[in-house]
C-alpha cells in the first residue's frame, strides 16, 4: 500500500483564501468514530413520528385505490376506459414508462460513473440514488403491463413459441422494452445489493428479534474479513463498468421505439442521445428532491448530507442542462430545416395549439430556469431551492414526454384523423405509480441503511488535514 498526499481539486482545491474556510464543513474532513456513525444511521431508521405513519397510510390508500383497484377495473372493462384510441394509440402509459426509466438513470450515473471517476462527493448518497433506479424500473415495467391490456398473456413476450408455434415479434418495440428493462432491473438490483452487504452486516450485529433474522439472511454471513472485502470490491468494480453501457443502451432502445417510425416529430437521428440526456436531466432533479426530503425528515442526515453535496449535484444538473438544451434545439431545428409540411404543422401546433401551455412550461422549466439559477453557488447550496428546481425539471420532463407521445401521435400526415388526446383512467393509474414509488422509499428507509457508512468511513480515512506551517490544509491519499 502506498500513500501519496496531494491537494484536492474541485470544491476542495487550495486557494489563497482557503485558510479562511473551515475544512470541517466538508464531510470527508469531519470524521466521527465508525461506531458513532453506525449508531446515527440505525437511530435514523428506528425513529418514526406520527407524521410518518400518516403519510405512509395515505400513500398505501392511494396505491390500493389508484393502482390496484383502477388497474383491476381497466382489466375487467377493457382498454376503452382509457384515452388510447385513434390516432393516439400510445398514451399516458408509455409516457410513464419513458419517465420512470429516465428517473432510474440517476442512480446508475451517480453511483457507477462517479465511482469509476472516483468523485468523492458521491459517497453519502449513492444508495439513495441506487434505490431510485430499482423503484423507478418497477414503475416502468408496471406501466408497460398496463399498456398491454391483456396482461395475463404477457408470457407471450418471452422468446418461446406459443400454441401456434409462433415466436414473438422481435421487430416490435414491446419486445425491445422487455429486453431492455429486464436487463436493467437485473443489473441495477445486483449493483444495489453488493455495496449494501457490509451495512446489512452492521445492522445485523446491532439488531434483535425479527430484524436480526432479516439482516442475517440478507448479509450472507459477511464478517468483514480481508478476503470478503477483496471479493466484494472486485464484484462492485465489475458491475460499475458493466452497468454503464447498459444504462446508455436502455434509454437509447426506448428512443428507437419512436425514432424507427416515419412520423412527424419522431423520425430523428438524435433521439438516442436526446433521450439519454433527458433521462439524466430528470434523474438529477429527482435525486435533489430525495436528498432534501431525507435531510429534512430523517434524524442525523444533516451530518451525512451537507451543502457541499447539494453544490456538487447542482453543478452536475447545470452541465446536463447545457447538453440537453443542445440536443433539444438540434432535434427540432433539423426537422424544421428539412422543410417537411407535416413537421411545420407539428411545430405550429406546439407553439400555438391547445397544448402550447405545456410546451412553453416545459421549455421554461427545463431550459430557461436551470441555467439562470444554478450558476449561483448560494442557490446550489440551498437544499430546498435545489429541490424546487429539481421538481420543476421533472414536471417539465413529464410534459416533454407527453408532448412526444400522445400529442405528436395526434398531429400526423392525415389531418382528418386529428383528435386531441384526453386521458381518462390513466390519471388515477399515474397517481398510483407515483404513490407506490414514494411508498417503497418510505418502507425501505426504515428497513435498510440509506447511508453507506462503510463508504463514508473509507473516504474519511483517505482524507486528512495536513499542517503546513501554522495552517491546516486538506489533503487526500490514494491507496493502491
Amino acid at each position: 500500500m502506498t500513500a501519496t498526499s496531494k491537494y484536492l481539486s474541485g470544491a476542495h482545491e487550495a486557494h489563497d483564501s482557503h485558510h479562511e474556510e473551515d475544512p470541517k464543513q466538508y464531510l470527508m474532513y469531519d470524521p466521527k468514530p465508525r461506531g458513532e456513525m453506525n449508531a446515527m444511521v440505525m437511530e435514523s431508521m428506528h425513529t418514526t413520528s406520527w407524521k410518518f405513519w400518516v403519510v405512509l397510510g395515505v400513500l398505501a390508500f392511494l396505491v390500493v385505490t389508484c393502482f390496484f383497484f383502477a388497474w383491476g377495473y381497466m382489466i375487467d372493462e377493457g382498454l376503452y376506459v382509457g384515452g388510447v384510441m385513434r390516432p393516439a394509440y400510445w398514451g399516458v402509459f408509455l409516457v410513464n414508462t419513458v419517465f420512470w426509466i429516465g428517473i432510474s438513470h440517476a442512480g446508475t450515473f451517480i453511483s457507477a460513473i462517479l465511482r469509476v471517476f472516483k468523485a468523492e462527493f458521491r459517497r453519502p448518497f449513492t444508495r439513495a440514488a441506487e434505490l431510485m433506479t430499482t423503484f423507478g424500473l418497477i414503475q416502468a415495467g408496471a406501466s408497460i403491463f398496463m399498456h398491454m391490456g391483456r396482461v395475463w398473456l404477457s408470457y407471450w413476450m418471452f422468446p418461446i413459441p406459443n400454441a401456434r408455434q409462433l415466436w414473438p415479434n422481435f421487430h416490435s418495440p414491446l419486445m425491445w422494452d422487455l429486453l431492455a428493462i429486464s436487463t436493467y432491473v437485473l443489473g441495477s438490483t445486483m449493483y444495489l445489493f453488493l455495496p449494501l452487504i457490509p451495512d446489512l452486516a452492521m445492522a445485523r450485529d446491532r439488531s434483535t428479534g425479527w430484524r436480526k433474522t432479516f439482516y442475517k439472511i440478507l448479509a450472507l454471513g459477511f464478517r468483514g474479513t480481508e478476503g470478503e472485502w477483496r471479493h466484494l470490491t472486485v464484484a462492485m468494480n465489475f458491475f460499475a463498468f458493466a452497468i454503464i453501457p447498459v444504462m446508455f443502451s436502455v434509454h437509447t432502445i426506448v428512443s428507437w421505439d419512436f425514432a424507427m417510425a416515419m412520423r412527424p416529430g419522431w423520425s430523428s437521428s438524435v433521439f438516442g442521445p436526446y433521450f439519454v440526456l433527458g433521462a439524466l436531466h430528470s434523474g438529477m432533479g429527482a435525486v435533489a428532491m430525495v436528498l432534501f426530503v431525507m435531510r429534512a425528515t430523517m434524524k442525523h442526515m444533516d451530518y451525512f448530507i451537507r451543502k457541499e453535496h447539494f453544490d456538487a449535484l447542482g453543478k452536475l444538473m447545470l452541465m446536463v442542462t447545457f447538453a440537453y438544451t443542445y440536443f433539444f434545439f438540434n432535434d427540432y431545428i433539423v426537422q424544421w430545416y428539412g422543410g417537411d409540411k407535416a413537421t411545420d404543422n407539428l411545430l405550429h401546433w406546439l407553439e400555438e395549439g391547445p397544448m402550447a401551455w405545456m410546451f412553453i412550461q416545459f421549455v421554461f422549466f427545463n431550459i430557461v430556469i436551470p441555467p439562470l439559477l444554478l450558476w449561483s453557488k448560494k442557490v446550489r447550496e440551498t437544499p430546498w431551492l435545489l429541490a424546487l428546481i429539481g421538481l420543476m425539471i421533472n414536471v417539465g420532463m413529464y410534459w416533454e414526454r407527453y408532448l412526444i407521445i400522445p400529442v405528436m401521435l395526434t398531429i400526423n400526415r392525415m389531418p382528418f384523423t386529428w383528435k386531441l388526446f384526453q386521458p381518462r383512467i390513466e390519471v388515477f393509474l399515474t397517481i398510483g405509480t407515483f404513490s407506490m414509488f414514494l411508498l417503497f422509499y418510505m418502507i425501505v428507509s426504515r428497513l435498510i441503511p440509506l447511508i453507506p457508512v462503510w463508504e463514508v468511513q473509507e473516504g474519511q480515512m483517505t482524507h486528512s488535514l495536513r499542517k503546513v506551517g501554522k495552517a491546516k490544509l486538506p489533503t487526500i491519499s490514494e491507496f493502491e
